[in-house]
């Protein structure tokens, strides 16, 4: 199952990367090794695809590109490689946003998913205490929010298939890992059953909390129109985004936040 994201990048996986539309800007892909990850899996001598992922950041509609370097925004495009690591499907490191000088804050993340499925798990901290935790499972066309300052990480819901996901970000972003991988992952590991399922278990290294499994909430709050792509409302205004790299315009969505 997917869907047309309308932002001119093709993901590829032989080999993983990407193709660009005409009228699409871009630049090469990163490559994301499994060595480069080993040090958050729950299995860190585990085998899998290798690399793990591809990376662009700053990618979009050559007419969209001042407009989102104005507002302090732009859009990434990762895909996944098929498999597994180890015990848990394909997965992206756990980390939390480094702040950003031009707002102050650890700023948001906005996740749309392409092909494949995916969970986006999040939790409040990256302390021994990581207070509320979900994992959303989102299909292709629904869009996840990250709030500010949660540590989280992109999860194949299909070892059998490659998975693709689009992300609107702040244009300063960053990543921070220590703390994750100090405790060898997040509060919650993905694991995947004797029937191909996703089951989660939690990280001794961590006090454990509940773990709330569900889909995507409303956020209608957030000037998200739900069934259109990321792409085509952004084109229809990029200012109902700006949150994203100003998080301080929706201060009273973040209180109590449920993704």
């Amino acid at each position: 199952m997917s869907f047309n994201p309308g932002l001119g990048v093709i993901a590829l996986d032989r080999p993983l990367g990407f193709r660009y539309e005409a009228g699409t800007f871009g630049p090469q892909p990163e490559l994301r090794t499994l060595d480069a990850i080993r040090a958050s899996l729950r299995d860190p001598l585990c085998d899998g695809p290798d690399p793990v992922y591809a990376i662009v950041m700053d990618v979009g509609r050559m007419e969209l590109r001042a407009e989102l370097e104005r507002r302090m925004l732009l859009f990434g495009v990762v895909t996944y490689a098929a498999g597994r690591l180890g015990d848990e499907p394909v997965r992206s490191q756990g980390h939390v946003h480094r702040v950003s000088q031009h707002s102050g804050w650890r700023p948001p993340e906005l996740y749309e998913i392409w092909s494949g499925a995916a969970f986006v798990y999040m939790q409040e901290f990256a302390a021994d205490d990581p207070g509320r935790c979900y994992a959303i499972l989102a299909k292709p066309g629904q869009i996840v929010v990250v709030p500010p300052g949660w540590a989280h990480a992109t999860v194949s819901a299909d070892p059998a298939a490659s998975m693709t996901f689009g992300a609107l970000c702040d244009r300063e972003y960053g990543f921070e890992y220590a703390e994750v991988r100090q405790r060898r992952g997040l509060a919650w590991y993905p694991l995947i059953d004797e029937s191909g399922a996703i089951r989660w278990e939690p990280n001794p290294a961590y006090r454990t909390n509940r773990l709330e499994v569900r889909g995507p909430g409303d956020y209608s709050d957030l000037g998200i129109q739900s069934g259109a792509s990321l792409a085509v409302q952004a084109a229809a205004g990029l200012e109902r985004f700006q949150w994203v790299s100003e998080p301080a315009l929706a201060a009273g969505v973040w209180t109590n936040f449920e993704p």
